[in-house]
């Protein structure tokens, strides 16, 4: 029996992060699939494991506890895991990290589709995804990343921010190399804290089952289509 069941669409997106961070920890899960996580939803909220609008959602079956909100989930885990640093001070600067990480993903899907990307809008976009890119690099400067060692937060082994990292840009930059240019220039240092994170096992078998189960998906839709009209162009 697996250790965890993950409610999230067939994507690697938001609940990308919560995968990576079971992965890493080496841990197993059961995804309810599609079908089920509408059914959850549309059903009383009586019924849910915890109340929630949209996936992911995770439950622990050892600890019978259900949790919902990305960032809600990756603390927990977080927690649980031993994944988190020793300082309140480090612990909090890591959930700015996964929330930083949840506005970014939001900001490139125009609030999960309320636009659509036209090339005026991705033009305009450019220097706000380098300025937050750049938070990345310089908060890694602060804690003594260098291009070929060191983690995110400092320390001496991965922690939930620098698996958050490395599956905020690896998945996005995967899919789509123009960010991965961006990137490349506007924080190196995390560009390439993110291949040495994203090269490890569990990270790198993870990105292959998403490839092989979810194909060139990213958050799928018509602001999925959108973005790939404007940088594939």
């Amino acid at each position: 029996m697996s250790d965890y069941d993950l409610y999230y669409w067939s994507v690697p997106f938001r609940g990308q992060f919560v995968r990576a961070v079971l992965a890493y920890a080496g841990k197993t899960w059961t995804e309810g699939g599609d079908a089920a996580i509408s059914e959850l939803m549309g059903g009383s909220v009586k019924d849910m494991p915890v109340p929630f609008m949209g996936p992911p959602l995770l439950v622990d079956k050892k600890a019978d506890f259900a949790i919902a909100e990305m960032p809600a989930i990756v603390l927990y885990l977080g927690e649980t895991l031993d994944l988190l640093p020793a300082t309140p001070a480090l612990r909090a600067l890591t959930m700015k990290i996964v929330n930083d990480a949840n506005d970014v993903i939001d900001e490139i899907t125009l609030d999960g589709g309320r636009q659509m990307w036209t090339e005026k809008r991705w033009h305009d976009f450019v220097p706000r995804l380098e300025k937050w890119m750049s938070f990345w690099e310089e908060t890694g400067r602060r804690h003594g990343l260098k291009k070929g060692s060191g983690f995110l937060l400092g320390g001496d082994a991965p922690a939930v921010a620098d698996i958050v990292t490395a599956t905020l840009w690896s998945t996005m930059t995967d899919r789509f190399s123009r960010i991965g240019t961006l990137l490349e220039k506007a924080a190196p240092k995390t560009a390439a804290l993110t291949r040495r994170i994203s090269d490890l096992p569990p990270l790198a078998n993870l990105a292959a089952q998403a490839r092989k189960d979810y194909g060139d998906a990213y958050c799928g839709g018509q602001i999925e289509a959108s973005l790939r009209k404007v940088l594939d162009a």
